[in-house]
This record gives C-alpha cells, structure tokens and sequence, in this order.
C-alpha cells in the first residue's frame, strides 16, 4: 500500500503556495478584469455598451477589492501592540495594497474571532483605531463579522477602492529601461519590532525594568502604527505621473521587486547607495549587529511603494521630497543584480517575511 504523499507548507512559502492553490482557477466572468496574482483584484462596475473600444474602456469605472489577515502570535504581539493601534493598522495595510493599484480606497469590512480574554471595553479600543484610519483615509466601514476563537485575536479585513480602468498600475506593466523607485525610507519597521521584542524579553527576565526606547520614537511608531502613501498617489495626479507598475512593501524591498520583475518579465540593477533608510534606523541596525542594508531589503511592514517609471518622468520624481529613484530594470536574461556601496554587483535575493517559515 502506497503511501500518501505529503508536502509541507512551509516548503512552498506563502505567495508559492498562492500560485499552487489558484492554478487552476480562471476568471469566467467578464467583469473579473483582474483576478488573483497582484496588490488588489479588479473588477468593473458594468459597461454601456457589450464590447466596449480600447477608449470606452479607458472611462469606465472599476473597482478593486484587497483582503488581509491579520493574527496575534504570528502578525502581532499584545503584550506591546495597543489595541488602537492594532485597530488602526489593521485598516491601513489593506488601503496600501489599494493604493498600490494607483487606485481610491472608499468602503472596508471588518471581521473578528477573539476569545473570551477580551472585553467589550477592549474591543473598542481597537475599533476606535478603525475608526481613525477610516477617518483620516475618508472611507466607509460597511460591515464584516464577529465570532469566537478558541485561542488569540484574530482580525480579517476587506478593503474596496475605485478608480478610471485606465488609470489602474499593475505588477506587470515594467519594462527595460523604466526606473526603479521607491517612497520613504525603508527597514524602519523591522528594526522597530526588534527592538520590542528585546525589551519584551528583558521585561520577561525582569518585569521591575522599564523599556528603553529613548530617541528610537520614529521606529516604533513605523512599527506600530504604519502609514499608507496616499499623498504618493495624490502626487502621481496632480504631477501626470502614471506608473508603469507597483507594488506596496510589506514583505521587504528584495522581496517586492522580485514579484515586479517576475510579473512584467524583466531584470532589475539596484543601487544599494540609493535604498533611503532613516538615520534612526542606521544606528539601531548597528546596535543589533546587522547591516541596515539587509533591514530595508529583508525586513518588511514598511508599507510604502515600490513602483516603476518612464525615463522621461524621472526629473518630476526627483523633485519630490520623499521619492528617490532606486535603479533600473533590464532585460530579464540579464537577471537581478545589485551594485553594493563598494563598486560590487551581486546577484539580488528575496529574503523576505514569510508566514509559513519554520520558526
């Protein structure tokens, strides 16, 4: 008797297993535009007419839905993630994935399991952290659900955004000679969970201590209560900048372009000279004995935009304070490189965060 065959999860990974799960699954309705495969799904709204031309096409309205999980012991800690700020972040990296769309996020759902370690009171705590991202983003919560969880806390949230189909960047749309880009700085996040996590164990060993996080404010709170770039977005229409492509970062900068440059097909140089990282998250790196490099390209939640561009953009980009053009992308059999700060190419690696990896 055969036996039956078994693959573990983790030696796929999470976006491996994605791809492996949905292989066979095709779009059978015309309004799916865009199914599984990038930041968010697209789907129109209807059309006036049966089959509309390239430039009916181009007015018609669509709209793009993105979901996240969410679950404590994996995403987050509670013994020193607030609520509200749970609350709040849950709401902010899905409208990330929508903006990533260069779309308008407008509605969100919300769905919890939690146990019966939770209070009303704590409960709304947390959603008076929803409350401000909706706020602050301008969008609508429209509904969700709410059950139990024999263990932990455990949040799922839709987000529903809209925008002009013309208007829509996909992962896909890179090619040779576009420039490689990027808002913000990066490896923030990362250094900011570290350094939670070593307070938490000091506090562990003795809960008399007090947390030590004097001038390390910006990295806790990059960690914490992450941002969505909706003023990128603001400021792609309001300079007539359409990128060629994009994609948030959350799984860390060598992670996300390697999804670009596996969906459009191409290479990509990086110039590690140009990766932007914030002086607050230099000298952390150096106080845990890791090369901030490896921080901004591994560590992930940074949740600002990885994108694309034409050349003839590139002086628009470069007058913007917080976007820094990064490299370029090439031919895909010329692979992905970097070149270090010392003159040396080097092949590029994805290291990023992966919920499946063997701790």
């Amino acid at each position: 008797m055969s036996e039956t065959k078994r693959t573990e999860i983790s030696s796929l990974g999470e976006f491996k297993l994605i791809d492996h799960l949905t292989a066979n699954f095709a779009a059978t309705n015309s309004s799916t535009i865009k199914g599984v495969g990038d930041d968010a799904a697209v789907i129109s709204c209807g059309s006036l007419t049966p089959n509309p031309s390239p430039e009916e096409r181009g007015g018609r309205m669509v709209k793009v839905v993105t979901t996240d999980m969410l679950v404590e012991g994996i995403h987050f800690d509670l013994m020193y993630f607030p609520l509200r700020s749970l609350g709040y972040k849950s709401v902010a990296v899905n409208l990330s994935d929508v903006y990533a769309m260069n779309a308008t996020p407008k509605q969100i759902t919300v769905s919890i399991a939690i146990s019966n370690r939770f209070s009303v009171e704590a409960l709304e705590e947390f959603y008076e952290g929803i409350q401000m991202a909706c706020k602050k983003f301008e969008v609508d919560l429209v509904g969700g659900d709410t059950t139990s969880s024999n263990k932990g806390f455990i949040i799922s949230v839709t987000a529903i955004g809209e925008a002009n189909e013309n208007e829509i960047v996909y992962r896909s749309g890179a090619k040779a000679g576009d420039l490689l880009c990027v808002s913000g700085d990066l490896g923030a996040a990362y250094c900011g969970l570290q350094l939670l996590e070593r307070e938490k164990a000091v506090f562990r060993e003795h809960p008399e201590a007090q947390p030590e996080f004097s001038n390390r404010q910006y990295i806790i709170g990059r960690c914490l209560k992450p941002e969505p770039r909706k003023d990128v977005i603001d400021f792609f229409r309001h300079a007539g900048i359409k990128p060629t492509s994009m994609i948030d970062i959350s799984d860390g900068l060598s992670s996300e372009i390697f999804h670009l440059c596996k969906q459009s097909e191409t290479g990509c140089m990086l110039q590690e000279e140009n990766v932007p990282i914030d002086q607050e998250t230099y000298h952390q790196a150096l106080e845990f004995n890791v090369d901030p490099i490896t921080c901004a390209l591994s560590g992930g939640e940074d949740y600002e935009l990885l994108f694309t561009i034409d050349p003839k953009d590139e002086k628009k980009i470069r007058d913007a304070d917080d976007l820094r053009v990064i490299g370029k992308i090439l031919e895909k059999e010329k692979g992905m490189k970097m070149i270090t700060k010392g003159g040396n190419e080097i092949a590029l690696t994805a290291l990023g965060w992966d919920a499946f990896k063997p701790t």
